[in-house]
């Protein structure tokens, strides 16, 4: 069972990133490249993987709940400053 949840969370990860790849296809407004494709494959599986690991050494169903969406915001703040530069950090090119 543990391990189904791993080959689920990369499959998802990995179905995520074919959004941009395939909407590439067809549109001149999504530009990314390799790395930008590699760095969110990071973002995903890392999140991902780190949610998997708090549900496995975390006891409590609250404390696994806080802890989540703390990773989770996490990965929705690194992954706005990415996008657009909300903080303006050279970390997103600004």
């Amino acid at each position: 069972m543990k391990n189904r949840r791993l080959i689920i969370i990369l499959s998802i990860a990995g179905i995520l990133l074919l959004i941009p790849l395939i909407a590439m296809q067809f549109t001149n407004e999504v530009d990314w490249n390799i790395f930008d494709f590699l760095i969110m494959g990071v973002l995903l599986s890392g999140t991902g993987l780190l949610c998997e690991l708090v549900m496995r050494k975390v006891k409590g169903r609250l404390n696994r709940i806080i802890i989540c969406g703390a990773v989770l915001f996490v990965f929705f703040l690194i992954w706005a400053e990415l996008a657009v530069g909300v903080f303006g950090s050279p970390f997103a090119g600004s």
